[in-house]
């Protein structure tokens, strides 16, 4: 059984590239969510009129990784106190936001936020809400890390073999 998740935190390229190297993850696909348009150009989406944040799309067999585990990873390389920010990455399609398809996942969400919120004195404002829409992004923003190791990236990739 393969399982979905989309995990917004700043720009999708180092999202997407993150999670496309954790067993368990069968496929990431860069997109746009839960924004009030139909099938958004990435210029739309950075126009900031939009209200789409840039996602993953992130498929996952539970038996290997759980929600849990992708959570702890996802909380591991982002910052879930800044609001519409991540790193340099700054506007309202950089917030961060679990957006969760599966009622039965909004439990585990929840539950890793309360322990994750121990962690920091700010409150956490990740959004999280079912979602309402998800659009894959242009081509060239797919596997973007993977075509052009040497691009802008928010994130921390030596974390990854801390956590693993």
């Amino acid at each position: 059984m393969i399982k979905k998740i989309y995990l917004a935190g700043g720009c999708f390229w180092g999202i997407e590239e993150y999670y496309s190297r954790l067993s368990g993850v069968k496929k990431t696909i860069a997109g746009y969510a839960n924004g009030i348009t139909q099938n958004p150009t990435y210029e739309e989406v950075c126009s900031g009129t939009t209200n789409f944040a840039e996602t993953v799309l992130i498929e996952y067999n539970p038996e290997i990784i759980t929600l849990s585990r992708i959570l702890d990873h996802f909380f591991d390389i982002i910052n879930p106190t800044t609001l519409n920010r991540q790193g340099n990455d700054i506007g309202t399609q950089y917030r961060s936001g679990i957006y969760y398809i599966d009622d039965e996942d909004l439990k585990i969400i929840q539950s890793k936020i309360s322990e994750v919120q121990k962690r920091y004195e700010c409150p956490i404002v990740t959004e999280v809400k079912k979602l309402e829409n998800f659009y894959e992004a242009e081509e060239y923003h797919q596997k973007y890390l993977k075509k052009n190791p040497n691009g802008y990236c928010h994130i921390d990739f030596s974390k990854l073999e801390k956590i693993e």
